[in-house]
């Protein structure tokens, strides 16, 4: 389709938008001038536009003014389950998630942050009658969760009961970070089988195999604490 063709079909306001989310992720990162240059748009409009964006969480701002992908991004692209970095490493998670299950026998899941919530990717379903499922392609807070404690000090499992939902224990541990997005392993399951015994089991168990994905993926290793 041509610019003309396209022009008559795509009212301005939305072409506008998407153009700036164009900008944004083919440049990983960029200020309001730089997008708004790169739209032929005034800085006002540009933002006005790229506020909606936010809004949304196709975009966040961190504290600099850069804007890149937000979590809907993100989630959407976890969804799609296309080839790029992100499927690439839920693929490689994977069977590291179906042995910690087994071994832990709660459901496991694999989180992506983009520095202002969690977006789980991938998971392992517990074979209890009562366990957890459903998280994948849900957002969760960093703010008082397991896996926003766990992302923010990597160093240390985290443990957080009734955080996100009533009666339900997470234990979390990033992976070393390499300078890219926050990486994060949960193991959750039902208060009553994750008593203070058995999450000790559970974090020495999340430890060894966050160890040995951060091994298989390239990524340095660090000494954790529960």
């Amino acid at each position: 389709m041509d610019a003309n063709a396209s022009g008559e079909q795509v009212p301005r306001a939305v072409g506008r938008v998407l153009d700036l989310l164009e900008i944004v992720l083919a440049a990983g990162s960029c200020n309001l001038s730089a997008a708004a240059a790169a739209a032929d748009l005034t800085p006002t409009t540009a933002l006005r536009h790229l506020r909606a964006l936010e809004a949304r969480g196709y975009v966040r701002r961190d504290g600099d003014g850069n804007f890149s992908a937000g979590s809907t991004i993100v989630r959407i692209a976890a969804a799609l389950n296309d080839a790029g970095p992100l499927a690439r490493l839920a693929a490689i998670a994977q069977p590291y998630l179906d042995e910690l299950a087994a071994t832990t026998g709660e459901s496991t899941y694999l989180a992506v942050s983009d520095g202002v919530q969690a977006t789980y990717v991938a998971a392992a379903v517990s074979t209890h009658a009562i366990r957890h499922v459903g998280w994948v392609g849900q957002n969760v807070p960093l703010g008082g969760t397991a896996v926003g404690e766990a992302l923010g000090d990597p160093t240390r499992a985290a443990v957080r009961t009734g955080a996100v939902e009533p009666d339900i224990t997470a234990v979390s541990q990033a992976l070393p970070t390499d300078g890219g997005p926050g990486v994060a392993i949960s193991v959750i399951g039902p208060v009553h089988r994750l008593g203070a015994e058995r999450r000790r089991a559970v974090v020495g168990a999340l430890g060894a195999v966050v160890e040995r994905l951060s091994a298989d993926l390239g990524l340095g290793t660090m000494e954790v604490s529960a």
